[in-house]
């Protein structure tokens, strides 16, 4: 049997990430195809997962499911630090994670740093609803550039870093080296705390590993924990910690009162949902390397 490819299957987006592992939407209209200089962008609607927006193939948001993705990877950290200021994001030109941390009132400045002004332009355009005017909040500055040489050069002092990056081939490669993570490191403040998406552990096991090995020799407290979104099919997802503060020893009590202090209204996130995320399954714990050692 021949090798599935991309365009193998009229009417459907077919994901062909994994070698050994396919997964396919409907395509119900296609709204959007175009090839930048850095990558395939494509937005189609599916009766599922309404619009979804898809780069060289590989699902990168919908419409139905981003709350899950976009709500974990700002309301943890941000919650658990309690008191944060200054937000770096990495990547995310859909403008659903700056949609979110902008939900919090007390933050005072949101830098993203996006690659593709591209997707940034067609995102306004066909996906407004990830953003819901995200884009023009004043606390938010965009910044078009490589986010590893942004990071390099950046003078830091970001209570929170969010990397939400594509996989790690072609331009989010370099979002998973040692070096990228050794200076968003630096560039926390004392207490900060970064975060970022690292895959599906059941598929892409030495994703989590390679990141959780650079976080053991730059953090007091690393770890991952893990959410389920269903359009990154495969089995929860995990999403990397590092800090050198104790956010993460937050009691219960004041979680809560962080939470319901905020006045954000998630779908998804709620204290108890932010405890019990950080709770590993055996499979996934050990692929952190060093993780029991302590």
């Amino acid at each position: 049997m021949s090798a599935l490819r991309p365009d193998s299957l009229p009417g459907w987006s077919l994901e062909t990430l994994h070698p050994d592992y396919a997964q396919a939407l409907k395509i119900d209209e296609l709204l959007y195809d175009s090839e930048t200089e850095h990558q395939r962008i494509r937005v189609f609607t599916n009766a599922t997962f309404g619009r979804v927006m898809t780069l060289d193939g590989v699902v990168q948001v919908t419409e139905r499911d981003n709350f899950i993705y976009h709500e974990m990877l700002t309301h943890v950290p941000i919650l658990a630090h309690g008191d944060v200021r200054r937000v770096l994001i990495i990547g995310g030109g859909d403008g659903g994670m700056a949609r979110e941390v902008l939900r919090h009132r007390r933050i005072e400045q949101v830098v993203m740093v996006e690659i593709d002004a591209g997707v940034i332009d067609f995102s306004r355009r066909y996906l407004p609803m990830i953003s819901d005017g995200a884009f023009d909040d004043p606390r938010l500055e965009v910044v078009i550039a490589d986010g590893a040489e942004f990071i390099r050069t950046t003078a830091g002092d970001f209570d929170v870093i969010i990397v939400d990056s594509t996989d790690p081939i072609g331009p989010g490669e370099v979002l998973f080296t040692e070096s990228f993570y050794g200076h968003a490191a630096r560039a926390l403040s004392e207490r900060g705390v970064l975060v970022t998406q690292n895959g599906v552990p059941f598929l892409q096991g030495d994703e989590l590993t390679g990141t959780m090995r650079a976080f053991r020799a730059l953090f007091s407290d690393w770890t991952c924990y893990l959410a389920t979104v269903p359009s990154y099919a495969g089995g929860p997802m995990a999403f990397g910690w590092g800090t050198n503060g104790n956010a993460r020893a937050v009691p219960p009590a004041e979680l809560r009162r962080r939470f319901e202090a905020s006045g954000i209204e998630p779908l998804y996130y709620t204290p108890e949902v932010h405890a019990a995320a950080f709770v590993l399954p055996g499979y996934v714990a050990r692929l952190i390397p060093g993780a029991g050692d302590d």
